[in-house]
């Protein structure tokens, strides 16, 4: 072998040695968060891929994805494991988390709020011919009540206690997301289902939108305060107007949560500060992605808004916006 070629040989093994150095260096820089969303035909789950496009575009070193996820309680569960996960939730399965209750009895998670995202509906869903009017006709239905790890779970059930109903002896229930929800009433293999989320669901609108099916939303906020005496004031009174889903023929009065998007205490300040910059800061772009993201509004952003306290680097980024969380 000629010196020449040696040197060649010699030189190419110190570039390859210099780059993979370098690429381990970029490796260790490089921030991954996943972001815990919901099932595919919510809001939760195009949201936070327009979130997961958003920061990984804009804040250096990071690159985020959206997973799909049971929803709120399985989001909670994944932050509670200490990973990278910044996760949307409802307040009323966020607190629980925060407390160690119910879903979470023995395994409180250690999570803070980000932001107050937008208000979730509830909807409870059914079709003419079921002969469902008001909650209590669900007694004897075949109802679904959400996706296990779902939030929409734990506000159900919350509804129809609230209505003086019994969740497994008053109606034979299944567990499936809205999606799956809206295929079983197609198919008629469940007369009803409840589905707490933004506006327009997706998969809400299919339903409404299939020929020979005419939408039902049943009305239940006369349950609100039932509810908050045992829970919290986490719910209001709210409605969805008539013009949201088609076949409906008035305003369906209903209970509504608000949503968050929380992640672990540990995660360090600065990239909860980055976080919720950038959302804020590009709001418009996850709002071509989802309009409900029109509802992340600084004035929004209040303690008594989240049962969890706020994350420090939140807190850090709302006080620069002039904003008092207390």
């Amino acid at each position: 072998m000629t010196f020449g070629r040696r040197n060649l040989i010699h030189g190419a093994r110190i570039l390859a040695a210099v780059m993979a150095m370098l690429f381990g260096i970029v490796s260790a820089m490089a921030q991954n968060i996943s972001i815990g969303t919901g099932g595919t035909g919510g809001v939760y789950y195009p949201l936070g891929g327009g979130m997961a496009a958003v920061l990984s575009k804009y804040v250096s070193g990071m690159q985020a994805t959206a997973e799909v996820t049971g929803g709120s309680v399985a989001n909670l569960q994944l932050i509670g494991t200490g990973k990278p996960y910044i996760g949307m939730t409802m307040a009323d399965a966020g607190q629980d988390a925060y407390r160690g209750e119910n879903k979470f009895a023995g395994k409180k998670v250690l999570v803070r709020t980000l932001m107050i995202m937008y208000p979730n509906r509830m909807h409870v869903v059914t079709i003419d011919g079921t002969g469902i009017s008001k909650i209590s006709d669900l007694k004897g239905k075949r109802v679904s009540t959400g996706s296990p790890g779902s939030a929409t779970e734990v506000m159900a059930f919350r509804v129809i206690e609230a209505a003086g109903l019994d969740k497994d002896r008053d109606m034979t229930r299944e567990r499936l997301g809205v999606a799956e929800s809206v295929n079983a009433v197609k198919d008629r293999k469940i007369d009803a289902f409840f589905w707490v989320g933004g506006l327009p669901t997706a998969a809400v609108t299919d339903l409404a939108n299939t020929p020979g099916i005419k939408l039902k939303m049943i009305d239940h906020a006369d349950l609100v305060p039932a509810m908050n005496r045992k829970y919290g004031n986490l719910y209001v009174r709210d409605a969805i107007p008539m013009s949201i889903y088609r076949g409906m023929e008035a305003d369906n009065h209903q209970a509504t949560v608000m949503n968050l998007l929380v992640t672990h205490q540990d995660m360090d300040d600065k990239t909860a500060y980055n976080i919720v910059k950038t959302i804020f800061e590009k709001r418009d772009d996850l709002i071509a992605v989802h309009k409900e993201a029109a509802n992340f509004k600084l004035e929004n952003q209040k303690a008594a808004a989240s049962p969890i306290p706020f994350h420090p680097g939140a807190e850090k980024y709302f006080s620069e916006k002039g904003v008092k969380l207390n």
